[in-house]
């Protein structure tokens, strides 16, 4: 169900997808950011890589399945800010589920960690998604990508999310982030594609910076 007030966004994926110059721009864009950014972070990732491990000896990484560009598989990576077996906790959890629609999310999430607390916080779990990045699986900016059985819910309308490469960071997470149901991320999403250019996403990623700095409603 489309939440109250929601306006459905009109998009044509196949004039989305023929913006070959910019796209072109992007990609440069992101290859010589996400390598510079994972080259000066690199002390940043040993501390926190340190203090994953020293509070339960568990692997600092975690890779999850998502769904990106034109529903094709890739695995995501992140800091690990849960219990090494949180996903095997997803069906018990359902129940508690805050976000109406195809998505999952728990504010006090009892699966998160101490550590995992304070960088899922300011976003630093995200970090190591640069990889992801720099292999072409995401964008430093676009929509954020889907667990697959999160997919297996959409619509045909919602599935317009994933003509574009999944991004880090988009205009959902520096405007309502969590605040906002499914419905309306998926609009905030479409909204995106349909006014994506350079100055457009470098306004986002200015906008991710205070978000890090001041978080709006991160869990």
């Amino acid at each position: 169900m489309m939440a109250q007030g929601v306006k459905k966004v009109k998009l044509d994926p196949s004039k989305v997808n023929g913006r070959i110059g910019y796209r072109a721009v992007k990609r440069g864009f992101d290859i010589l950011s996400s390598g510079l950014a994972l080259i000066l972070l690199s002390p940043l990732f040993l501390i926190l890589i340190i203090l994953i491990k020293r509070e339960d000896g568990g692997p600092a990484f975690y890779s999850q399945e998502r769904i990106g560009k034109n529903e094709k598989t890739f695995k995501m990576w992140k800091f690990r800010s849960m219990i090494v077996n949180a996903d095997q906790m997803v069906e018990q959890l359902e129940e508690q589920n805050e976000i109406d629609g195809a998505m999952f999310k728990i504010k006090d999430d009892p699966r998160v960690t101490k550590i995992g607390h304070t960088i899922r916080k300011y976003s630093l779990d995200e970090l190591p998604q640069l990889w992801n990045v720099l292999k072409g699986d995401m964008s430093l900016v676009g929509p954020r990508p889907p667990l697959p059985m999160e997919v297996e819910d959409y619509t045909p309308y919602d599935k317009l999310r994933l003509t574009v490469t999944p991004g880090c960071t988009g205009l959902w997470q520096v405007t309502k982030r969590n605040d906002a149901d499914f419905d309306e991320m998926v609009e905030l999403d479409l909204e995106y594609i349909n006014k994506s250019s350079l100055w457009f996403d470098l306004n986002i990623l200015l906008k991710t910076v205070g978000v890090v700095i001041h978080p709006n409603s991160a869990y």
